[in-house]
């Protein structure tokens, strides 16, 4: 059954249209009522406004420019070329089946080739008597350096002192009795994310070039990069041959050098770093000074807060560094610091991880001291630490086994923790770990690998190479080693082998 009302329908839809309209009129009538409101009641924000959106109406307006600060500091930035010479072999210099080819026809194979190699990086002036800071990595290895500067001039220059740690080096090239333009250094403490910043390199090879960002983080530890840093993280665009270049502030002082960037495919995506301005000062005045360069020791094992656990440490938020391990004797024991205590400034600086903690200590001259700010059971205290480098105790006695026993052509050394640093080694290692061991020698059947420390041999405690050396030169029958791998222990039995005799 169907019905129909053609006509109600009808008269509903004209009313709809009616109601439409009048709700429309009400609408509009009442947002013109509010904007004349707006109008009188914000005035002055809106004559803020229309002023932020004016039109330039003079010259010196439209024409702002970084051009002034570029002027001030380019000339101090300069190009290093390095040169290294490697031995190339060819293709199939290091093949079995050709080397046996070569054998049975009594030909000699080709001899390795040397093949000279040419990097390009930056630099930047630090003294007007041609002192220049760069990257370690732009000179590490090179036989021969070239500083050209922004006026095209070429120099020879020579290494001063490199650092790895840092990825710092200074470069001395003679321009007589010239002063040459220099950069001033800047207080990278100073920094705040989103202040305005220059990055001048050479990159590609192609001259000298400015590009333009902001400081994106600071503080910051570098993706795939193993340096002992905190670098400035900008978004200023950083390509390879920037590194050593500047990064200067718009008061066109130096706040960084370019060293670093994250790319996935070989150029620029925003993400460059840069070695703050307050270290490249504290080395350079190591370098006035005549000391080597060292880095300071806490003698701690440092660790980041757990953000679940933070509240067993006494803290209301997860902040500052776990001091895990003390080694006996160190800075930080001497201090009074123990384990579990969470350091969470220095000097009056945060610090909320190992990197930013090691990198505060950086700043500090050899020989002076600095103060923590530490938390041990949610009570808050201080602590003055002596800044010391690593220690070199015991030295490290470095010896090779002779090859009438087992251990035979292995190297070795005591641990200490300037050793351990140099090495790679666990800070906290003791006694006499393995360096490496010779082809073919005895000690190639035990399967010991570098870094294996060994503890006990015959049951006889082995504390120094000299102890290694002792025990090992008293003739037994059958061998017992104890060893220490990656923090667990195993053994190693060697059995004489009886001959047979007719």
């Amino acid at each position: 059954m169907n019905f129909e009302c053609p006509d109600l329908f009808r008269k509903e839809r004209r009313w709809s249209a009616l109601f439409s309209r009048f709700f429309l009129f009400v609408s509009l009538t009442s947002i013109l009522h509010l904007v004349g409101c707006a109008g009188t009641g914000n005035s002055g924000a809106s004559a803020d406004l229309a002023a932020a959106r004016a039109v330039p109406n003079a010259r010196s307006e439209i024409m702002l420019s970084f051009a002034p600060i570029v002027r001030k500091v380019a000339p101090a930035v300069v190009s290093v070329t390095t040169r290294r010479t490697a031995l190339e072999s060819g293709p199939l210099s290091n093949d079995p089946l050709f080397q046996y080819f070569f054998k049975q026809f009594g030909v000699a194979p080709s001899r390795p080739q040397p093949r000279t190699e040419t990097s390009l990086g930056s630099g930047v002036i630090v003294r007007s008597d041609g002192v220049i800071v760069t990257n370690h990595h732009v000179i590490d290895g090179a036989d021969d350096i070239q500083v050209v500067l922004a006026d095209r001039r070429v120099f020879p220059a020579r290494v001063l002192t490199s650092d790895q740690g840092s990825d710092l080096a200074f470069l001395k090239i003679d321009a007589g009795a010239e002063s040459l333009p220099v950069i001033e250094l800047g207080d990278s403490d100073q920094l705040e994310v989103g202040d305005l910043v220059l990055a001048i390199g050479n990159p590609f090879g192609i001259g000298q070039t400015v590009t333009s960002g902001i400081v994106s983080a600071i503080g910051r530890s570098a993706p795939t990069l193993d340096r002992n840093s905190s670098f400035i993280q900008t978004d200023a665009a950083i390509n390879p041959g920037n590194s050593g270049g500047a990064l200067v502030t718009m008061d066109g002082r130096l706040i960084g050098i370019n060293t670093a960037i994250f790319t996935r495919g070989g150029g620029s995506i925003g993400i460059g770093f840069a070695i703050p301005s307050n270290l490249v000062r504290i080395r350079e005045q190591t370098l006035t000074s005549g000391l080597a360069v060292s880095r300071p020791w806490l003698g701690a094992d440092m660790q980041d807060i757990d953000p679940d656990k933070y509240r067993s440490y006494g803290l209301d938020r997860p902040e500052g560094v776990l001091l895990a391990r003390i080694y006996p004797g160190s800075p930080a024991d001497k201090a009074g610091l123990k384990p579990d205590d969470v350091v969470t400034a220095i000097d009056g600086v945060e610090v909320d991880d190992p990197l930013g903690l090691d990198f505060r200590l950086a700043l500090k001259a050899a020989g002076s001291a600095a103060r923590l700010t530490v938390i041990r059971g949610g009570a808050q205290s201080g602590a003055t630490v002596a800044i010391l480098p690593a220690s070199a105790e015991p030295p490290a006695d470095l010896a090779k086994l002779a090859d009438d026993t087992p251990l035979g052509g292995m190297q070795v050394a005591n641990m200490s923790p300037a050793f351990n640093e140099e090495q790679g080694f666990d800070m906290f290692g003791r006694g006499v770990v393995v360096l490496g061991i010779a082809p073919r020698s005895p000690a190639t059947q035990l399967e010991l690998r570098r870094g294996d420390v060994i503890e006990t041999i015959n049951g006889q405690d082995v504390r120094s190479v000299e102890d290694l050396q002792r025990i090992t030169r008293t003739p037994v029958k059958d061998w017992v080693i104890d060893i220490r791998r990656d923090g667990e222990r195993g053994t190693i039995a060697v059995q004489a082998v009886e001959e047979n005799r007719a």
